[in-house]
Order: structure tokens, then C-alpha cells, then sequence
């Protein structure tokens, strides 16, 4: 597949694309395309065999050391982490759900949603399009889905309201992972808009980088490796909690040792990553904490 030279998403940048789709949503995709084929997987998405073989690709991150190895597990942890977490919200009032970044994201289909749920997709026009060719036949499980395209020379924000988008009601976020590729004023503006947006009551869920790990013998080759083909992690948070207060949100970090099926995932990695370097990422989530 050759390199897409157009614009992205802004929640994800040109060089993280192979014909116009994201390659961490790809390496995604064959995470959940190897669990679908588990006996009792922890993510049911029979649609990530589909995007794959849509997308002619057949591979993962470049090199090849623990944290590409460890990569595929730590993705389903993560998804089935923020399944949870929308479907709470979601069942606590939060009756809208935004996917920022949605990538090749099939949540409108393969969750159990509560009734009258409407998910929203943001994503770059090209990434929905493909996505919209491959789900063309699926089945919703929420009540209405609709897609928002962003390509960086509109406002999403805009895109999302003029959609059917209403900030007086509850909202789910999720940003999975696109922020972390984001400079920080990138950042910013997105949280900033988010928060605009969000009536009380409403919860988002987002990955973080944890700073602190980023020179650990884990992290930095991935680091690396990510930098041959034009990917770094450019905004890391030391404290999460502190930050996402700062904007607006009380938040706080999953333990991702106390959950069941994040142990049997990770824990066999553990004698060559060890404890801490385990915890190079916040899986974070939180509550709005400012009134209108």
C-alpha cells in the first residue's frame, strides 16, 4: 500500500495513513480481526477481518521488539476497557456517544447498546467512506448512527452540531487514541471544543501517554521504530488527573491490574517488561465538573 499524501483528520496525521486509512486503526483492526477467532474473546468485532482484507493489509507497527509483541494484546485490553466505559455511560444517561477519531471503529454494531443510543462519528471523509463500502450490509445495535467527516479544513465542531449534534444533552466521548499523536495546542483545542460542547453529566474516556515511561527499555525503541515511518507520541501527561481537571473534567486512571481480563492478557509480559513500564499509558476516564 503506498502513503497518502492528502490531509488527514485532525485527529490523526497524514503520515500515520496507508491510502487514507490510519495504520494504528489498521493494527487495531488485526488485533480484534485475531480475537474475534478466540473461543470466548474479550472483543466480538467479526467486522475487522472485513476492513482488512477492504484494505489489502497484512502486517503490524515496524520492528519488532517486546512492545510490538505485547501490542495486540494491550489493544483488546484497551478496547474492551473503553467498551465498558461507554456502555455504562451510556446506561447512566449518557444517550449520545462521539467517537473523536473514530477510525475503523465498529461500535455502532457490536455493542449491546441500551435503547435510544445515537453515536456519532468523527473521522477524515475517506476513512468514513472506506468504512461505510465494508459495514455496507451491517446491522446497527444502537438506535441511529451518524457520521461526521473532518478533514482539517472544517471545524468538527461545526460538522458535528450541523449533524444533529445536541450539547444540551449527556454526551459519552471517547477518544481511543488519537490524541497522543496530536501536538499539545492540538490537544487543547479538541478538549476545549469537547468541553464546550458537553452538558452536565456528560463522561469522556481517552488514552494518555504517561511521560514518565517514555525513555524506558519498552518505550523508547517503539519510539524509534514509530519514527521510520513518520509517528510519534507528541502529547504525554506526568498527571492526568491534574490536567483533565484543569479543563474542566474529574478524572481518573484505571488500574488496569485489577481487572480480570486485563490480567490475563498482560500479566505473562510482565517478567520482560516489568510493573512500571506496564504503565506507559493512562487508560482515563471522567465526569464533567464545570456547570454552564
Amino acid at each position: 500500500m503506498l502513503e497518502s499524501a492528502r490531509p488527514q483528520s485532525p485527529f490523526a496525521p497524514a503520515a500515520a495513513a496507508l491510502d487514507g486509512i490510519p495504520r494504528a486503526a489498521l493494527w487495531t483492526a488485526a488485533a480484534h480481526a485475531a480475537e474475534n477467532l478466540r473461543p470466548a474473546p474479550h472483543v466480538r468485532d467479526p467486522w475487522a477481518a472485513d476492513f482488512l482484507h477492504a484494505a489489502g493489509f497484512d502486517g503490524g507497527p515496524p520492528g519488532d521488539g517486546p512492545m510490538q509483541r505485547l501490542l495486540p494484546d494491550y489493544q483488546v485490553v484497551r478496547t474492551r476497557f473503553f467498551d465498558d466505559y461507554l456502555l455504562t455511560a451510556a446506561r447512566s444517561g449518557c444517550r449520545q456517544v462521539v467517537l473523536l477519531g473514530a477510525g475503523l471503529d465498529a461500535r455502532a454494531f457490536r455493542l449491546d447498546w441500551p435503547t435510544g443510543v445515537h453515536v456519532f462519528e468523527v473521522e477524515d471523509p475517506a476513512v468514513l467512506a472506506f468504512k461505510e463500502r465494508v459495514l455496507d450490509l451491517g446491522r446497527l445495535s444502537c438506535g441511529r448512527r451518524t457520521v461526521v467527516g473532518a478533514d482539517g479544513t472544517a471545524s468538527w465542531r461545526e460538522g458535528l452540531r450541523a449533524a444533529g449534534f445536541d450539547p444540551g444533552r449527556p454526551t459519552a466521548w471517547l477518544c481511543e487514541a488519537p490524541l497522543y499523536f496530536l501536538r499539545p495546542p492540538e490537544v487543547e483545542a479538541v478538549v476545549a471544543a469537547m468541553t464546550e460542547l458537553s452538558a452536565p453529566g456528560s463522561m469522556f474516556g481517552a488514552e494518555c501517554v504517561n511521560s514518565a515511561t517514555m525513555s524506558s527499555p519498552l518505550v523508547a525503541p517503539f519510539m524509534d521504530a514509530l519514527s521510520t515511518i513518520g509517528l510519534a507520541w507528541n502529547w504525554q501527561l506526568a498527571e492526568p488527573e491534574r490536567w483533565w481537571a484543569e479543563h474542566g473534567w474529574d478524572a481518573g486512571v484505571a488500574d488496569l491490574f485489577t481487572l480480570p481480563y486485563a490480567v490475563e492478557r498482560l500479566s505473562p509480559y510482565l517478567p520482560v517488561i516489568g510493573t512500571a513500564a506496564a504503565k506507559s499509558v493512562f487508560l482515563t476516564t471522567g465526569t464533567l465538573r464545570r456547570t454552564r
